[in-house]
């Protein structure tokens, strides 16, 4: 009887490890095809990128102890009057290797929207250098949308967060 016991309980804990799959973060939060919108072909939207930094992990004690935070990348439409539009949002890990594209097509934000995307402290592909960057368009004399980042992450009583701010290329 207790061998068929510890053959049940190896073969649960077996089946649950080989059945449980790799996490990654929310790719599609907000359902980035509803929010696809094509760009007059004769536009006058001016067009460019921006640079986000994220740190899906940071050194703990020592360069050999890595800390995984959640990090929430922030999009938002600063015009009171005019839609944004977003292009492109690319993410890349420490090496500079693309891990994914969020969306590639043109998405609108309405004014003042904010939209964001979520890396899950589980999801360590970043690394300590991850970063993103996002192309966009914007009417003329409208201003350029803002992309700010904040990691987190909590154990037991403790917890630690703090924010990046995106730069124009």
């Amino acid at each position: 009887m207790k061998r068929i016991l510890w053959v049940m309980l190896f073969a649960s804990i077996f089946g649950i490890s080989c059945t449980e799959e790799k996490k990654i973060s929310h790719i599609d939060p907000v359902n980035w095809s509803n929010r696809y919108t094509t760009l007059p072909k004769n536009d006058t939207l001016l067009k460019g990128s921006s640079y986000l930094s994220i740190y899906s992990s940071i050194y703990d004690g020592t360069e050999k102890a890595l800390h995984h935070l959640t990090a929430t990348a922030s999009m938002r439409n600063v015009s009171i009057s005019d839609t944004v539009f977003l292009l492109k949002a690319s993410y890349y890990d420490t090496q500079g290797n693309l891990i994914r594209t969020y969306f590639d097509k043109p998405i609108f934000l309405k004014p003042l929207e904010t939209i964001e995307i979520v890396i899950d402290q589980d999801d360590k592909y970043g690394g300590t250098g991850a970063n993103f960057i996002f192309d966009w368009a914007v009417h003329p004399n409208d201003h350029e949308p803002i992309f700010e980042a904040v990691m987190i992450s909590t154990t037991g009583q403790q917890g630690i967060s703090f924010t990046t701010h995106g730069i124009k290329l």
